[in-house]
């Protein structure tokens, strides 16, 4: 389960932003919003089953995406896949004279084993400059590990027993996070970590669907609970589709990043075909890739991807999710996390859109809808509609395109 997590330019809390997905001590309007759309962990903590985060063209949405992978794939791969003269992938805030020479603040807040870990790091492009790790095993934070900087050497400030890793440090590289170095040589937290980060959370981009759609080819080949899922979810969201055939022969099971096929070439749709009285005669089965138009494309591509994360209880990061997409269907999908029905495991859906039709306080909270805007120095702020006063009457829809929730283009006029 995702709580929170934080980016920016390092410790400073003017140069970072938070996302949070914990629910706000607020009353929702109508009571089945309360009960559909957060969850309690224990008798302190409520988070959100979704979250939607609005904003211009270029204001910082899809760079909260690709922060947040960024940090992913750093954290479970920066001690295997990168070299000691490798620089970090990190990029300063080069529009401020302050911050363009400070690191990149990381921190990730989130549960795992009914325990609140957090965990973060400041980095620029030469090496790692904190990193930190701590938990609340029962009631108290307990610190795991602390790293600092100094100068060209770096040094473990705190290290706690209960993390076991007393040997390993000095196998860690100024370019490494130490929290990856120590999954490598089996440190059980870390690697429960690790393992929780590359199973439980997915970030993924509405633009392109190739590998989403290898997800779902591949438990439409399987007779099991999942390929019937998928098969009630596409026919649910009213595509005109009553079969799925899969040429199972051609599917070879080989890594992702080698894939040599285009696995739209694996699917056939299959649609009723009429006489001329109007009578049920057959079914005529399309070719994904070439008969089938894009939003069904994208449909069946990530339906997989939403009953695997629906089913498990995954979180699931999505820039662009509208993108291609009704938006009856945008709102039908979210609604399947907005539903202890469909969310019997507590999934978390966190979304980049545009679409304004589900500004609607018939379908989320205010703490469920979120902001990016770029300030007048050119930086993103981040920031969510529960810290505005809104009438229990009012429309979310109408009062963000009017611009009372700031976070809309300026367009100005067409010249004469």
């Amino acid at each position: 389960m995702l709580i929170e997590f934080s980016i920016g330019n390092y410790r400073s809390f003017k140069d970072k932003v938070t996302f949070s997905m914990v629910a706000a001590n607020i009353v929702a309007k109508e009571k089945e919003l309360d009960d559909n759309n957060i969850f309690a962990v224990d008798d302190d903590l409520k988070l959100l089953k979704s979250a939607a985060i609005y904003g211009a063209n270029a204001s910082g949405k899809s760079n909260l995406v690709k922060a947040l992978s960024f940090m992913k794939w750093f954290m479970i791969n920066s001690s295997k896949e990168t070299q000691s003269t490798e620089k970090i992938g990190v990029e300063p805030f080069e529009l401020s004279t302050e911050t363009e020479a400070q690191p990149s603040f990381f921190e990730i807040v989130f549960i795992l084993d009914a325990k609140k870990y957090r965990y973060g790091f400041e980095a620029n492009q030469k090496r790692i400059i904190s990193e930190w790790l701590s938990y609340v095993p029962n009631t108290r934070k307990t610190a795991l590990f602390e790293r600092v900087s100094e100068g060209n050497s770096h040094k473990l400030k705190y290290l706690s027993k209960r993390f076991k890793a007393q040997s390993i440090y000095p196998k860690t590289r100024r370019n490494a996070l130490f929290l990856s170095v120590a999954a490598q040589f089996n440190v059980e937290i870390a690697e429960k970590i690790l393992d929780w980060l590359t199973k439980k959370v997915n970030i993924v981009s509405g633009l392109d669907d190739q590998d989403h759609l290898i997800h779902t080819v591949s438990y439409l080949a399987k007779n099991n609970d999942n390929k019937s899922e998928i098969i009630q979810l596409i026919k649910q969201l009213d595509l005109g589709i009553k079969q799925i055939r899969i040429k199972q022969s051609e599917i070879i099971p080989i890594e992702k990043s080698s894939y040599h096929f285009k696995a739209e070439d694996l699917i056939k749709t299959g649609h009723q075909k009429f006489d001329e009285k109007g009578n049920y005669v057959s079914i005529k089965f399309f070719d994904l890739e070439n008969q089938e138009s894009e939003g069904t494309k994208k449909i069946i591509s990530i339906a997989g991807l939403l009953v695997d994360t629906l089913k498990y209880g995954k979180v699931l990061i999505f820039d662009e999710l509208d993108a291609r997409l009704h938006p009856l269907i945008t709102k039908a999908i979210v609604e399947l996390f907005n539903s202890k029905k469909t969310n019997y495991s507590n999934a978390q859906l966190i979304f980049m859109t545009d679409d304004t039709n589900l500004l609607s306080n018939k379908l989320f909270r205010r703490d469920q809808i979120w902001f990016t805007e770029k300030n007048k120095y050119g930086a993103t702020d981040l920031y969510s509609l529960v810290e505005y006063k809104i009438r229990n009457d009012a429309s979310f829809e109408s009062d963000y395109l009017k611009g009372r929730y700031g976070a809309i283009p300026f367009i100005g006029e067409p010249n004469a």
